[in-house]
C-alpha cells in the first residue's frame, strides 16, 4: 500500500513536470558596432541609443518570438581600424553569440566585418552609414543589407545641388579610405558631366597634426569653393580649420561624413554660407521617430538616426517572420518585411507589426526613411540639402 502511493505521488510529480514545465525565454543578444572611438564619435552615440529604441520597443511588446526580450551588446568598430573592427566583431559572434548586427558605421570597416566575420558565421548585418559603392558588389551572401544609401547615388544629388548652385569650379579634399575615394569618385564623375571643373582633388589622412600642406596645394588650384569628403571629428574638421585660418577657403561643401554638431561647435570661424547634403526624408514616419528620439534623449535631427533605427527594426521583424532567431532565416527574410505588400508600419508601430507576422500576415515596413530595399539590399534613398546659417544647419529641401 505504502509502495503503490509512493509511485502514485512519484508518477504524478513526473507528470506535472511534463504537462507544466517551467516557461523561461532565453534572452536574445543583438549586436550594435559603432565607431565610439575615433572619427565619427560624436554621431555614434545618438546612432547606437536609436537603434536601442527599437530593439527595446520590440522586446517590451511581449511579441517577439512568444515573449521573448532582447539584450543589446555592443562593440566598438572604430571607425578606421579594420583590424580592431574584425576582433570586436568576433567577440560579438563567437563569444556574446549575437543573432545578428546592427552596423558597421564607415565603408572600410564594414565591408571588413562582413567579409571576415558576419558572411563567414552566417550572422546578417544591416549598415545604416556605410555607404561606399564598392559594397554593393560584395560577395555577401545574402547576409549583408544597408538602410543608407550608397554614395553613388550621394555624389550625383550633391553635384547637382552644387550646379543649381551657380558654382562650376571647385576643389575637392576626401578622407584616403575607401569611403572617401568612392564619395569622390561618384561625385566628381556627375559634377564634370554637368560641366563643372574640379581644380584639384587632394586625400587627406586622418589623425595628422598638420594639414598646412594639403590645404596649400588646393589652395594653389584656383578655386573658391572646397569639398570636404571627410569626417566630422578627424581630419575634414581640421581641413576646414587650416584652410579658415590660412585664409586659402571660405566656403565649403559637405557631405554626410562632415554633418554633425560637433563640427559648429569646434570650428573657429564663420561657415556661413557653407551647405551640403545627408541622407534624410520629409514624411509622415521621419516626424513620428523625431519625437520618438526625443522622448528618449536623443538628437532627433542626427545623421543616420532614422537609419540606425530603421535596422534595428528589420532585424527583428524579419526575427519575426521566420519565427527563429537563425542567422541564414533572419536574413532569407528581411526584404520581405521590408517591401510591399503588407500593412505598412511606421516608427512605435514595431508591435502592430510583430502582431501582423505572428498571425501569418505581410507587412511593408516603411520606417523612418522610406525603407525598400532591392535585390542586393540596399534602399535608393533620399538626401536632405542644407546649409549653416547663424551656427546652425537649416534644411534647404529634399532631393
Amino acid at each position: 500500500m505504502k509502495r503503490t502511493n509512493f509511485f502514485k505521488k512519484v508518477a504524478l510529480v513526473m507528470a506535472g513536470s511534463l504537462i507544466l514545465p517551467a516557461v523561461a525565454f532565453a534572452d536574445i543578444k543583438m549586436g550594435i558596432i559603432l565607431g565610439f572611438t575615433g572619427p565619427i564619435e560624436s554621431l555614434t552615440p545618438d546612432m547606437a541609443g536609436s537603434a536601442e529604441v527599437a530593439f527595446k520597443e520590440a522586446s517590451d511588446s511581449s511579441n517577439l518570438l512568444g515573449g521573448e526580450k532582447i539584450v543589446v551588446v555592443r562593440a566598438d568598430s572604430t571607425c578606421i581600424d579594420a583590424g580592431a573592427a574584425t576582433a570586436a566583431a568576433e567577440r560579438l559572434v563567437t563569444s556574446e553569440k549575437v543573432a545578428a548586427i546592427m552596423g558597421a558605421d564607415c565603408s572600410g570597416v564594414t565591408t571588413a566585418i562582413a567579409n571576415n566575420v558576419a558572411v563567414p558565421n552566417g550572422v546578417p548585418m544591416i549598415s545604416p552609414s556605410a555607404t561606399s559603392p564598392a559594397l554593393t558588389t560584395i560577395k555577401d551572401n545574402g547576409y549583408f543589407f544597408r538602410t543608407a544609401p550608397s554614395d553613388a547615388r550621394q555624389g550625383q544629388v550633391l553635384a547637382k545641388i552644387v550646379m543649381d548652385r551657380g558654382i562650376s569650379e571647385i576643389a575637392v579634399t576626401h578622407t584616403n579610405n575607401d569611403y572617401g575615394k568612392g564619395l569622390t569618385d561618384s561625385f566628381n564623375s556627375a559634377y564634370t558631366a554637368l560641366g563643372g571643373k574640379i581644380s584639384a582633388t587632394v586625400p587627406h589622412e586622418d589623425g595628422k597634426a598638420d594639414y598646412s600642406a594639403e590645404v596649400a596645394s588646393l589652395d594653389a588650384s584656383g578655386a573658391e569653393v572646397l569639398a570636404v569628403f571627410g569626417y566630422v571629428d578627424q581630419g575634414g574638421r581640421y581641413m576646414i580649420q587650416t584652410s579658415l585660418d590660412t585664409g586659402a577657403f571660405d566656403k565649403f561643401i559637405l557631405a554626410d561624413g562632415m554633418y554633425g554638431d560637433s563640427l559648429l561647435e569646434n570650428i573657429d570661424g564663420d561657415l556661413t554660407g557653407t551647405f551640403g547634403s545627408v541622407p534624410g526624408t520629409a514624411s509622415n514616419g521621419a516626424d513620428i521617430f523625431k519625437k520618438i528620439a526625443a522622448d528618449a534623449g536623443l538628437n532627433a535631427g542626427g545623421p543616420y538616426t532614422g537609419e540606425s533605427y530603421d535596422a534595428a527594426a528589420l532585424l527583428v521583424l524579419a526575427m519575426q517572420r521566420a519565427r527563429s532567431t537563425n542567422g541564414e532565416s533572419i536574413a532569407d527574410n528581411l526584404l520581405a518585411v521590408a517591401n510591399a505588400p503588407g500593412t505598412k508600419i511606421l516608427p512605435g508601430e514595431l508591435a502592430k507589426g510583430l502582431s501582423i507576422l505572428n498571425s501569418g500576415g505581410p507587412i511593408d515596413y516603411v520606417g523612418a526613411t522610406n525603407v525598400e530595399l532591392d535585390g542586393v539590399g540596399e534602399t535608393f534613398g533620399s538626401y536632405r540639402e542644407f546649409e549653416i546659417d547663424d551656427k546652425a544647419f537649416k534644411t534647404v529641401r529634399f532631393r
